[in-house]
């Protein structure tokens, strides 16, 4: 067999620092757009060998799961596979798009300008990209705020399902080396994302003794954020949809449980001058808020509510979070309009924060917090190659179950990676 061959099966790895001509990948185009089961398909394509002065090429030894990738095979609310002549930074002219935001692997080569990593260190990948000579970030002001960052994987391509992904050399961290590959490309999104919401908004950042309200609790979200509040001392309080979650959420550090599907005043906010109905609204939310106080233990609100949901849950949140509180927000999943009381928000000066992913210091700081053992993947399940399309589908389902899932691409086998790291 030759040591340079120009395309290799998927979990052969190439001789280190040997970039093949061609290589596999999970691509999406256009005229397949919808379900995840139909958008994805393996296609071989070029592997990208120019690399800028400030990327680096990875070798994915697995890949990470999450929701993003659901929206870029169903395309909407945007075509990812779009050439954007406007957006110099990222434009894109291949038609098509390699999805995936979390990954672990090897870097396999390096631009130019590059001295934080060499051929052969493994890392893990976060997902934020931003070009240094955005005038924004060249001001010092935080990447996540200036005009050219973008979620890698998703708004831009050549993400984790391929046997190579092209990253910006500051997206790489160290891999956590007590980690397999696939634990290691399991939890940097939603951690990070999580890390920020929780830590990266003056005064509010979860301390001790914080009650934090976590929805979606046994989720990859929820299940970070869960960790971080224990963490740094505060009293995570889980929402979940079934009672078989409880137990998952109890463990990784949850004062307690509610479950949602025990109230029945979720959606849009009613009118304020339909009395009726805001009778029967309020009277539901405060019954939730009550819930909060029976597991805390206490007459004690959230400091912070962790939200995503979006639609249904906003208003409770606004209601039912402490006067000078926040609820910080990074999705909106049972829709985008969301109303709120405004005599409570007002009143009792409660703050609504919006949030996206992280900056590189707020990255490592998450992963420092795994490298030490102080967080847990939550890994729950692992797929092949060959199964991506699956497990998009399960997610878009919402039959996926607890936790993170990934998938293997450049590894053989589960299980490998441990002890390989720093």
């Amino acid at each position: 067999m030759s040591s340079t061959q120009d395309l290799y099966a998927v979990g052969q790895a190439p001789p280190l620092g040997h970039v093949p001509e061609r290589m596999h990948a999970h691509v999406i185009r256009p005229e397949r757009f919808g379900v995840p089961d139909e958008a994805f398909q393996v296609e071989v394509v070029e592997t990208p060998q120019e690399l800028r002065p400030d990327e680096v090429l990875v070798l994915v030894k697995a890949a990470g799961v999450n929701y993003n990738n659901v929206w870029a095979g169903l395309g909407v609310p945007i075509d990812v596979t779009k050439n954007r002549p406007n957006d110099p930074w990222f434009s894109d002219s291949s038609g098509f798009h390699i999805g995936g935001s979390d990954a672990s692997g090897i870097v396999w080569a390096v631009g130019r300008d590059v001295t934080t990593h060499k051929v052969g260190d493994p890392v893990v990948i976060h997902c934020g990209q931003w070009q240094q000579h955005d005038p924004w970030v060249q001001s010092g002001g935080d990447p996540m705020y200036g005009s050219s960052f973008r979620i890698w994987g998703y708004e831009t391509s050549w993400g984790s399902f391929a046997q190579f992904t092209r990253v910006q050399a500051h997206q790489c961290l160290p891999k956590p080396k007590a980690l397999t590959w696939e634990e290691a490309a399991s939890y940097m999104l939603v951690g990070a994302t999580a890390y920020r919401m929780l830590r990266g908004f003056e005064p509010h950042q979860v301390a001790e003794g914080d009650v934090v309200l976590v929805w979606g609790g046994a989720g990859g979200l929820g299940a970070m954020a869960i960790q971080i509040v224990r963490e740094f001392g505060g009293i995570p309080v889980a929402v979940i949809s079934s009672q078989e979650k409880a137990e998952f959420c109890t463990q990784l550090g949850a004062r307690g449980v509610i479950n949602r599907k025990s109230f029945d005043h979720w959606g849009m906010l009613p009118h304020w001058k339909d009395e009726t109905a805001m009778a029967a609204w309020s009277k539901e939310a405060r019954r939730f808020g009550a819930a909060i106080w029976d597991v805390v233990g206490e007459r004690k609100s959230p400091r912070i509510v962790f939200e995503h949901p979006g639609e249904d849950t906003v208003p409770t949140s606004a209601f039912v979070c402490d006067a000078g509180g926040m609820v910080v927000i990074c999705a909106g999943t049972t829709g985008y309009n969301a109303g709120v009381d405004l005599r409570y928000l007002w009143m009792r000066q409660k703050r609504l924060q919006g949030s996206h992913f992280a900056n590189d210091a707020q990255a490592q700081d998450f992963n420092d917090l795994v490298r030490a053992g102080r967080i847990d993947p939550c890994l729950t399940r692992t797929f092949d190659f060959d199964a991506i399309p699956e497990a998009h589908q399960l997610m878009h389902d919402n039959r996926h179950g607890h936790g993170n899932m990934a998938c293997l691409v450049g590894a053989a086998e589960p299980g490998t990676g441990r002890g390989i790291g720093a």
